[in-house]
């Protein structure tokens, strides 16, 4: 998706990676219309194929796209919270690489659930039976439900919405709607409901339930999305907590971007002592990562992983760097983060994020006496920035130099070398 390039100054602040309306604004405002393109492509796609798609899972992704038009007519800002969702992007993702068959039939059935999380949020009142693979309803950036029964009835009145078997068996789970926020809010209880949990002071969830969380596929090899009995909600809620602390005393306007910008923290199973994390660029506003070692190691991970995030979405509406041709061996360059060899965009992500980071740990360094800053992360943070300076540096020399940046492209990574040297002007001070 290309999109017209930004007012200079926005594409400049972007660089630098330093938080700012402007930029955040554009890249939500280019989340949302690269998800309305998607649905209306697998909407096409969806009547291009209709014969090779069971009846069943026809009728149930057009009633979802009635269902949404509704909920859109009386509540846009429900809806577009709904589609701007990350899941919804992996879901959207998926759907649209799957060829026609089984796969795609139960793919298809998420819209309607999509469309249902919104109509309950928009207000509505809805008398609905869907389907329960396994007896699970999964109600993106909602909750779940597990009803034990292959159907699963929706029962939607003013102030409250009934869910049970839809033959009338099954467990029952009852949610209350509360008429504040973006629409309505809900809360659950009763059996067989499984609501999704916020994180302290925001807007982010612990997002350990949705199906699209981390598709099989989806680039995070030997990785496994950690399931709800496996999730220690408090734990999280203490790092998270501890984090964000650390990030207000350090740099106040990067913990207010990660507080707005991180919708969803998906938590991954552990694999030995090292933490992970990573982003989908279909998914931008969800971070996924294992439990962190401590505060400075969650704060890190949460600046890193949200700068791959916001460089993946602002590529995708204006190019940052060309295409390879297919016929050719990419070229492959050498950087000083990793052992094998990357490609343009590699370099370009690994030199974004990491001087985000080296802002923040320069403030950290910078930060008054007064500012509550540990002094353990002063020290942590001088020896990083000195130990990724010069990486940086010699990662923007390769992509100045090389011939597969767009004209964009270059102007970025030229802002981006601005930054770190004013970071740099600083750096006796940092030693």
């Amino acid at each position: 998706m290309i999109a017209a390039p930004p007012d200079p100054a926005v594409l400049a602040g972007l660089a630098g990676t330093r938080p700012g309306p402007a930029g955040a604004a554009f890249l939500r405002t280019g989340v949302h219309a690269r998800r309305l393109l998607l649905l209306r492509t697998l909407l096409v796609r969806v009547r291009r194929h209709r014969d090779a798609v069971a009846p069943a899972a026809l009728r149930g992704f057009e009633a979802g796209w009635l269902l949404f038009e509704r909920a859109e007519r009386a509540r846009p800002d429900v809806v577009r919270a709904a589609l701007d969702y990350p899941t919804t992007g992996t879901w959207l993702a998926t759907a649209l690489t799957e060829p026609p068959g089984a796969g795609l039939d139960r793919h298809l059935a998420y819209l309607e659930l999509l469309a249902l999380t919104a109509a309950l949020r928009a207000g509505l009142p809805v008398d609905l039976v869907v389907e329960a693979p396994g007896g699970v309803v999964p109600l993106p950036g909602l909750g779940r439900v597990e009803a034990g029964t292959g159907t699963v009835r929706i029962d939607a009145r003013a102030r409250s919405v009934r869910i049970g078997g839809g033959d009338g068996r099954g467990s029952r789970a009852v949610l209350r709607r509360h008429a504040r926020g973006a629409g309505r809010s809900l809360t659950g209880s009763g059996p067989g409901w499984h609501g999704l949990r916020d994180l302290p002071g925001g807007v982010t969830r612990l997002e350990d339930l949705d199906p699209y969380r981390l598709p099989p596929g989806m680039g995070m090899p030997a990785r496994a999305a950690a399931d709800r009995a496996d999730t220690d909600h408090a734990d999280w809620a203490r790092s998270w907590n501890a984090a964000r602390g650390l990030l207000r005393a350090t740099d106040r306007a990067r913990a207010f971007e990660v507080g707005r910008s991180v919708d969803a923290v998906v938590p991954l199973v552990p694999l030995g002592t090292r933490s992970i994390g990573a982003t989908l660029s279909a998914a931008p506003g969800a971070i996924l990562m294992t439990p962190a070692a401590g505060a400075s190691d969650m704060a890190e991970t949460l600046v890193h992983e949200l700068h791959h995030s916001k460089l993946a979405t602002l590529h995708e509406l204006v190019p940052l760097y060309r295409p390879h041709p297919p016929d050719r061996a990419a070229p492959a360059y050498r950087v000083g983060w990793r052992r094998d060899l990357r490609p343009v965009a590699g370099v370009l992500q690994g030199a974004y994020a990491h001087l985000a980071l080296a802002d923040l740990w320069h403030r950290a360094v910078r930060a008054p006496r007064a500012s509550g800053v540990p002094g353990s992360w002063r020290t942590r943070s001088a020896r990083q920035f000195d130990h990724i300076h010069d990486q940086v540096v010699e990662a923007l020399a390769i992509l100045l130099e090389s011939d597969e940046l767009t004209n964009e492209g270059r102007e970025f990574a030229r802002q981006m070398r601005m930054h770190l040297a004013s970071l740099s002007s600083g750096r006796r001070a940092l030693a």
